[in-house]
C-alpha cells in the first residue's frame, strides 16, 4: 500500500510517500481502507521525536491516529463489523508505527465505530482524537453539566471547537478564549462569552464578569495558561482540567481546587456518542482544509504554524 512514513525523527522533510506492506489483521481487528485521516498536533510531535519518553516508537513509522473509511476485512472474532461498513476510529496503539497516513490501517474493534451518517468522510476523519479528547475531559473527567460556567481555552482549535459544543450540549455556560478573527466562529459553535486572548488578560476579563469565580476551566494550551487558570476558579469548588498538564498540587491546593487530567484513550463508545450528536445536528465539524495524502508535509507545516480554525484532514 501507499503511505506517508518517516525513517528517523526530524522536520517535515522527513515525511515521504512510499510503498509499505499491507497491515496484518489480528483476530480482534478491523482492516479499514482509509478515505480520510485527521491531522493533529501530536502527529508533528511524533515526527519530531517528542513523545518517545511516553510511548514506544518503531521505524519505519507511519504517523496518524485518526481514520474514516470503509471496512476491508475483519478478524475471525469480530462480529460488529463487516466488509463494506463505513466506520471511523481513533487508532492509537501501544507502539507508534502503523498509523493512518496510509491507504489501509488495522485497529482493534474496541476503537472502531460506525461513521456518523450526517458527516462526509473528510469531516468524520477530523473527529476521533480531538472529539474524544474534549468528550473525555469535559464529560467523563470533569462532569461538566447544567449550571456550570466553563472557560475553554483555544476554543477555535481542533479540540476546543468540539469542547465548546460538548459543554454547551451539556447545559453549561461557555466562556471561550479566541483571537478576534474567530469570535464569530466560536459564538456560532455555542460560546456565550468570548475573551480575546491577544488583546486582554483572560484572568482579568473573566474575573470582571464573574467576580465570585467560575466552576470549571478546560485547558488545551498548558504552561502559564494552566497555572493562571486557577485564578478564575471559585475557591473550594472550582475544577481545572487539562490535556497537557497532570494535576499540579502547587497550583490547586492554595485555592482548594479539583484537578483533572486525561491522555485520550481509544473508545468506540465515545465515538458512538459523538456520532449520535453529529447525526442529531448537535455537533459540527469545521474542516479548514482537505489536503491530498501526498502533501502531508504541507498539512503538518500549516498546523505547526498555529492558528488553524477547526481541522486539517488528509484525503487518502
Amino acid at each position: 500500500m501507499r503511505a506517508i512514513a518517516i525513517t528517523e525523527f526530524g522536520g517535515p522533510e522527513r515525511l515521504e510517500l512510499t510503498d509499505v506492506d499491507d497491515p496484518l489483521v489480528g483476530p480482534d481487528s478491523v482492516l479499514i481502507r482509509v478515505r480520510a485521516a485527521g491531522v493533529n498536533p501530536v502527529d508533528y510531535k511524533v515526527r519530531q521525536g517528542n513523545l518517545t519518553a511516553r510511548i514506544p516508537h518503531a521505524f519505519p513509522l507511519i504517523p496518524g491516529w485518526d481514520a474514516a473509511g470503509v471496512v476491508e476485512q475483519v478478524g475471525p472474532a469480530v462480529t460488529a463489523f463487516a466488509p463494506g461498513d463505513e466506520v471511523y476510529a481513533y487508532c492509537r496503539k501501544d507502539i507508534v508505527r502503523d498509523g493512518t497516513y496510509a491507504e489501509l490501517v488495522a485497529m482493534r474493534d474496541y476503537a472502531v465505530a460506525p461513521k456518523p451518517a450526517r458527516l462526509s468522510f473528510d469531516e468524520a476523519g477530523g473527529v476521533p482524537l480531538a472529539g474524544l479528547t474534549a468528550l473525555q475531559l469535559l464529560r467523563d473527567a470533569m462532569g461538566i453539566g447544567r449550571g456550570d460556567r466553563v472557560l475553554i481555552h483555544a476554543a477555535a482549535g481542533g479540540v476546543g471547537s468540539f469542547g465548546v459544543q460538548i459543554a454547551k450540549d451539556a447545559g453549561a455556560h461557555v466562556i471561550a478564549t479566541a483571537s478576534a478573527a474567530n469570535h464569530d466562529y466560536v459564538r456560532d459553535l455555542g460560546a456565550d462569552e468570548v475573551v480575546d486572548y491577544t488583546s486582554e488578560d483572560f484572568v482579568a476579563a473573566v474575573r470582571e464578569r464573574h467576580p465570585d469565580g467560575i466552576e470549571a476551566v478546560a485547558d488545551f494550551v498548558g504552561g502559564d495558561v494552566y497555572r493562571r487558570s486557577a485564578e478564575v476558579l471559585a475557591e473550594g469548588r472550582g475544577r481545572l482540567g487539562s490535556v497537557t498538564t497532570p494535576a499540579d498540587r502547587e497550583v490547586l491546593e492554595p485555592r482548594a481546587l479539583q484537578g483533572h487530567y486525561i491522555f485520550v484513550r481509544p473508545s468506540a463508545a465515545g465515538l458512538r456518542d459523538l456520532a449520535e450528536m453529529a447525526d442529531s445536528g448537535r455537533l459540527r465539524v469545521h474542516v479548514a482544509e482537505v489536503v491530498p495524502l501526498a502533501e502531508a508535509r504541507r498539512a503538518q507545516e500549516t498546523l505547526e504554524g498555529g492558528h488553524v480554525r477547526g481541522k486539517i484532514v488528509l484525503r487518502v
